[in-house]
């Protein structure tokens, strides 16, 4: 174990940072700290993907083993089981699935990709692999199909032609039927591609191919010609047959549907328009919209199911996008939220011969999953178990706790059950396929996501699942404009004026606080009783770069409607008067963003608003959008700062404590040579961080919300809103950022323009430079940090304080002086004072963090939990605060002399100081790049700093000496979207979101990568296939049952011959018996094994079963025989026979 003293690195440091030039090493510096964490614990690695598959494709299930996957557009596969069983894979060249196929009950999948190849999945292994793939390379793949129980693959392609292939060797069979064999003289012109292949459900030999211009034949395998062709001169787009194989039936593209009959291709034996107007005349229904799909399903008991998606008359405009289900004379149409992209029916037999008897039909939609139960009336939909709403709202924060208090969840989830809808289907989710892994993280885990409408969801992702546990929606505080015209004209932002930009919560006392983009701040307490709030408590609040003395808020007058952004002031109004709406110049000046609701606000069990404060508009600028937050349960205090400064709120008084410039932060300590500034009374202030030009705009130049891309995270300001900058163009936001030395034109951070001008293009250099500050627009405070610990230098009792670090590299500590718990904490005043504390570093301050001085983070103090609701007497709850002790750091009560170590991490370096002596130890992270997220986060037994750089990097230093421990090039390409959402936490956790619906977990952690394959749920489990419908005595006899067929003498090498080589190329995949090696360990990866060695020689287990007992019925019948032959023949002689 690496011993680490502290004396000897600052020994071998020439150039210490300004503010600890001249320190003494405190009396017990020299004392070791064992660093226990080697570069050994950490590794790499993709846990989870969890969310909405991001433009789904194509869908397809296995009834035996009851599993559902889903392609997407850019190539990925998602494979979803019983709830928790949840499966990612991607195809390496990105193309879109067309289409995907089950070996049903075999545990493999075959994909059709957009780039005309076809892969073999093996689903026996936690990961699947492909086993091999074939890639066409002179046709392009329009369908596929893979008869139940057979080895042989149609594939249909563009050119009309359909090819085999052996989907055990994924080789071309020589059989090959080409579009002109098949037409002949029907059709003067090419048929089109094939749209559609099937085989007749009670006669495999029998093949139906359908062609985009309409045309449909009946193929003879065996003859090798068509025995009848069936033309409407309507184009085909997809076609179903009854399980009987008489009849077949057509859905075309002016809403209608054709129903065939098998011997008689002259016409069809009927036409249903099923939305179509029927005109009283005879004549034909208007032409409506394509019927993209249909479904023919049989019961024994009743009607058959048609089920059909698209077909909708051309003058229903604006209505939503609908499945309709035909059964019998009743026609249900059910309107979906979103474009249907496929549909499928579950049936209770895989057998396409027998009757289908339909349970339930799964819509895959652009942006959801519907699964709707066919057996009740109505129609009913499942409750959908996936975590697949994630992106309900979009995204815009999102911060993952690991290792919570255990508590936490139950009390989540017990209010968050009240919220859950009513009218599902009473029946357990279909899709009920695969096994739970073997979870060895035990701890508990939260992911918090803010979203664009101002909800906040809090997420179980505990052992590598995720479950929504409760849902807050934020905007309820506010008074909504009902419709477009009634807008207020103070909105900053053109759409989705509550979206949420950063979270600060605390676990220990559940009290949240949340920021939003109309620079809004609202403090929740946790509490399981049902209140309602007379009057919501406000606090607003002036938050102006030059503080002006002659300026009083006046409070009074009328508050305007809802709207612009709000910058503190010290009006506290707990009724809602605002101070003076516009000046007589109509300058809007004291003014919110939004109007908070004046009407009484019930508040179910769960999040209950304990205030809210809004910046308000001043002297016409509107206020900055708030850039870092933090909240403190044991202080009662909540901070928050802009690119005008910060602002310090009493939450227990509702008073604002300090409302401070940036510049005035620092009194006589400013290292920056500003633009001299005007005068203190005057109006517009004039250089340096207070330049309006800079930071002003106008309402017609107001930016966008961060829906789309960005919003902050803790101390990110990479965050859609243009405020503060020139503002000529609106936040057009890149999906992908360039890694390296390109410039974006995207907006600089809300609030805050950084240092050198810089755009939040991923690749500037960021130099604090004294020079630089000159030119610039403002210092923005980028993070906060209260702590138990020595804010002033030598000084030698640990005492509250809060660390403040802005844009431009600096940290400062303000001590804090809180007053007695009890009666006198809300009576008293707290009072803020600088401490003259100032550390330096180059780039933006990302994240501050405190050690003991054993090197264990000092967690923030906080108050334990405590039900706010429990006492109508207001005196009986003061006595209930005051048992309660505030818990504080172990720092305060061990001896006086002991070190602590600050942390401080920016976008360029990281930085060790010695507490209170404020000596420190300096490393440089990166230089061509900078950093996007820093936590300091516990790892087992040890502390590191764990970085993501803009470049893709993944990086994590031990503290406190700051040896790297882990570099890592993660992701190649860095998009907004993953930088505004990474976040990591304890225990080698980490998250970010991938697409717009889906969040990727990764794991920085050796003993999670290793326990992984362990965790991960088992897809495949051994399953009987179901038996096969009996034919019945008289159809055996008259041969009236289904007709099977030797597909393998027909299209193997020996009669077929071989297929072209130039066709299509066989590639080898990675995950034949090989890949099995990396599958689970135990009875059941054995299994596996066993059964895909067994597979690949081409035998199945079930054959073998039948053989053995077969064998054994011959050896039972030998014996028999054998007996009869003995006793007839014992008493003869030798000579008799």
């Amino acid at each position: 174990m690496k011993k680490f003293n502290i004396r000897k690195v600052l020994d071998g440091l020439t150039a210490v940072s300004s503010s600890s030039a001249a320190s003494q090493p405190g009396n017990k510096e020299n004392d070791l700290i064992p660093e226990t964490l080697q570069s050994e614990h950490f590794q790499l690695c993709k846990t989870v993907r969890h969310g909405f598959p991001y433009q789904p494709s194509s869908m397809t299930f296995d009834p035996v083993q009851k599993i559902l996957a889903i392609g997407t557009q850019s190539g990925a596969l998602r494979l979803f089981g019983r709830p928790g069983v949840e499966c990612y894979c991607q195809h390496d060249s990105g193309a879109a699935v067309i289409q995907l196929q089950f070996l049903i009950n075999e545990g493999a999948l075959v994909s059709a990709l957009a780039d005309d190849s076809i892969h073999l999945w093996n689903l026996r292994q936690k990961r699947p692999a492909i086993l091999h793939s074939l890639k066409f390379n002179r046709e392009r793949i329009t369908f596929c199909h893979l008869p139940f129980q057979s080895k042989w693959l149609y594939v249909g392609t563009e050119r009309g032609n359909i090819h085999i292939v052996n989907v055990e060797s994924f080789t071309l069979s020589g059989y090959v039927i080409m579009w002109n064999k098949a037409i002949e003289l029907s059709s003067k012109a090419h048929p089109g591609p094939v749209v559609h292949i099937s085989d007749n459900p009670m006669d495999e030999g029998k093949l139906i191919i359908g062609f985009e211009s309409g045309i449909v034949v009946l193929w003879d395998l065996k003859s090798k010609k068509a025995d009848y062709r069936y033309t409407y001169d309507e184009a085909i787009h997809s076609l179903a047959w009854h399980h009987e194989g008489k009849q077949f039936i057509c859905s075309h593209s002016d809403g209608t549907l054709t129903i065939w009959n098998v011997k008689s291709p002259g016409k069809p034996v009927q036409t249903i328009t099923p939305h179509g107007k029927q005109p009283k005349d005879g004549k034909k229904p208007e032409p409506c919209k394509p019927i993209l799909k249909v479904e023919y399903k049989t019961t024994r008991a009743g009607d058959p199911y048609m089920i059909l998606s698209g077909g909708l008359s051309y003058d229903t405009v604006g209505r939503r996008p609908c499945l309709t289900v035909m059964h019998g004379k009743s026609t249900a149409v059910l309107e979906m939220d979103h474009p249907i992209v496929d549909f499928l029916t579950l049936c209770e037999t895989p057998y396409p011969n027998d009757f289908q008897e339909p349970y339930a039909v799964v819509v895959l939609l652009e942006k959801d999953l519907v699964v709707i139960d066919l057996a009740q009336n109505g129609y009913p939909i499942f409750e959908n178990p996936y975590p697949l709403a994630i992106h309900e709202s979009p995204v815009t924060c999102c911060e993952y706790f690991a290792d919570c208090p255990v508590d936490i969840i139950p009390a989540l989830y017990s209010v968050g059950a009240r919220q859950k809808r009513q009218g599902y289907s009473k029946k357990e989710w279909p899709i009920s396929g695969g096994n739970w892994g073997l979870g060895t993280q035990s701890y508990p885990e939260i992911i918090i996501t803010g979203h664009a409408d101002g909800s906040v969801k809090f997420w179980d992702a505990s052992a590598i699942m995720l479950q929504v546990l409760y849902k807050l929606k934020t905007a309820k505080v506010f008074e909504k404009s009902r419709n477009k015209e009634d807008k207020p004209s103070t909105d900053i932002v053109d759409e989705d004026p509550f979206a949420i930009q950063i979270l600060s919560w605390c676990a220990e006392s559940r009290m949240l606080c949340v920021a939003g983009v109309s620079a809004h701040v609202i403090v929740y307490r946790f509490s399981k009783q049902e209140v309602t709030t007379e009057v919501v408590q406000l606090l607003e609040v002036r938050l102006q770069y030059e503080l002006n003395d002659a300026e009083s808020p006046d409070v009074g007058g009328e508050q305007l409607p809802a709207g612009g952004t709000s910058s503190p002031q010290t009006s506290v109004s707990h009724s809602h008067p605002s101070t003076s709406s516009s000046s007589s110049d109509g300058i809007r000046d004291n003014v919110p963003c939004l109007k908070v609701r004046s009407t009484p606000l019930k508040q179910s069990p769960g999040y209950q608003v304990e205030l809210v404060v809004q910046l308000v508009w001043v002297s016409g600028e509107p206020p900055q959008q708030i850039t870092s937050l933090a909240v403190n349960s044991s202080y009662g205090l909540v901070v928050f700062g802009n690119s005008n400064g910060l602002a310090v709120v009493d939450y227990l008084q509702k008073t604002v404590l300090l409302n401070l410039g940036t510049v005035e932060l620092y009194g006589s300590n400013d290292p920056y040579q500003r633009q001299p500034r005007s005068p203190r009374k005057s109006r517009q202030p004039s250089g340096g961080l207070g330049d309006i030009s800079e930071g002003s705009t106008t309402s017609e130049d107001r930016c966008k919300s961060p829906t789309s891309v960005l919003t902050s995270n803790h101390q990110q300001l990479y965050n859609g809103g243009c405020r503060g900058a020139k503002m000529s163009r609106k936040l057009s936001l890149p999906t992908e950022l360039k890694p390296d030395l390109v410039l974006l034109s995207v907006c600089p951070p809300r609030g805050a323009i950084p240092p050198d001008g810089r755009d939040s293009s991923f690749s500037r250099s960021r130099s604090s430079s004294v020079t630089s500050i000159d030119k610039e627009a403002r210092e923005a405070i980028t993070s906060l940090h209260f702590a138990e610990t020595f804010a002033r230098k030598g000084e030698a009792v640990a005492t509250p304080s809060l660390w403040v670090g802005t844009s431009l590299g600096t940290v400062l500590a303000v001590a804090l002086s809180l007053p007695p718990p009890g009666e006198q904490r809300l009576l008293q005043p707290v009072i803020v004072s600088p401490s003259g504390t100032l550390i330096r570093l180059k780039g933006s301050i990302l994240r501050m963090a405190f050690l003991d001085s054993t090197g264990a983070i000092i967690p923030p103090s906080h108050e334990p939990w405590y039900e706010p609701n429990a006492f109508d007497d207001r005196d009986e709850r003061e006595k209930a605060r005051k048992r309660r002790p505030v818990s504080v750091s172990p720092s305060a009560s061990q001896e006086l002399s002991e070190t602590h170590y600050a942390v401080v991490c920016s976008e360029k370096q990281a930085k060790v100081l010695a507490l209170p002596s404020q000596a420190s130890v300096k490393h440089s992270i990166t230089e061509t790049s900078f950093v996007l997220r820093s936590d300091v986060v516990q790892m087992g037994s040890g502390v590191c700093v764990a970085c993501f750089c803009a470049n893709g990097h993944i990086m994590a230093l031990s503290l406190p000496s700051l040896r790297p421990l882990l570099d890592v090039n993660y992701l190649p390409l860095t998009d907004m979207r993953i930088a505004r959402t990474f976040c990591f936490s304890n225990n080698g956790q980490a998250m970010y979101l991938i697409s717009p619906t889906e969040i990727q977990r990764i794991t920085y952690s050796q003993d999670t990568c290793e326990n992984l394959q362990e965790m991960l749920g088992e897809l495949f489990t051994p399953v009987e296939t179901p038996e096969a419908p009996n034919r019945g005595f008289f159809k055996g006899l008259f041969g009236g049952g289904a007709q099977s067929l030797d597909r393998e003498e027909l299209f193997g090498e020996s009669v077929a011959g071989k297929a072209s080589r130039s066709l299509a190329q066989h590639i080898p995949g990675p995950g034949g018996i090989e890949g099995m090696k990396g599958a689970a360990s135990g009875v059941v990866g054995d299994l596996a094994r066993a059964r895909i060695a067994l597979d690949e020689r081409g035998q199945k287990l079930g054959e073998l079963e039948e053989r053995t007992a077969a064998m054994m019925a011959s050896a039972e019948s030998f014996s028999k025989h054998a007996h009869d032959m003995m006793l007839k023949c014992k008493d003869k002689k030798w000579y008799q026979f």
